[in-house]
């Protein structure tokens, strides 16, 4: 793994796409999404038809995984959207380490701006905070209803999520165990699951 050191944080960084199904690191979640706990750049990658040809919206993409396997997966449109700019800077660079031309990147709330039309919208452990899950789940909600957008969302079973309102229009898709370490630095969380949003 390759680290980048930017003022007192330090970002994790894909090396190629074998470790896109592993932990990618033990740092802050603001800083650098942790794979396993999210479960989407798996779903993708181990189901390309899902994205392949269509255009995707990565919400809280974080350091870019989801984003890369989308891209990996054929893709035909993407767009990361991070609030924090680091996470721009991590999103490409990774592309740069898994050989891939950088993906467009929003480091705005998008959740403040006018919807665009997305075939897919992924976005993974974004329900942490109560007021941003339901604004997310209002957008959500017009993206699904405005565009007949297909909305995947990836949570390892946070207790905001598992008490938000949105349970009611979830379907399980997959579910993915957490390897330990990742369970060790998640409070014990044992699994990942992806979920089909059908308000």
């Amino acid at each position: 793994m390759a680290t980048l050191e930017v003022g007192n944080r330090t970002i994790g960084f894909l090396l190629d796409t074998g470790i896109t199904y592993s932990v990618l690191t033990s740092f802050p979640a603001d800083v650098c999404l942790v794979v396993g706990v999210d479960g989407n750049p798996r779903y993708l990658l181990d189901n390309p038809d899902v994205v392949r040809g269509r255009s995707v919206l990565d919400i809280g993409s974080g350091c870019g995984a989801t984003a890369i396997a989308a891209k990996m997966s054929g893709a035909s449109r993407i767009l990361a959207n991070d609030i924090d700019p680091i996470a721009g800077l991590a999103i490409t660079l990774n592309c740069e380490l898994n050989k891939l031309d950088p993906v467009p990147i929003l480091t705005r709330n998008i959740l403040n701006l006018e919807q665009d039309k997305w075939e897919l919208v992924v976005l993974g452990d974004m329900f942490y905070d109560e007021d941003l899950a339901d604004s997310l789940h209002q957008w959500l909600k017009n993206c699904f209803w405005t565009y007949g957008t297909r909305v995947l969302i990836g949570d390892p079973g946070r207790p905001q999520f598992s008490g938000h309102n949105i349970q009611h229009q979830l379907h399980k898709v997959v579910e993915y165990s957490l390897p330990e370490p990742t369970r060790q630095e998640n409070n014990g969380l044992t699994t990942s699951t992806v979920w089909d949003f059908r308000p």
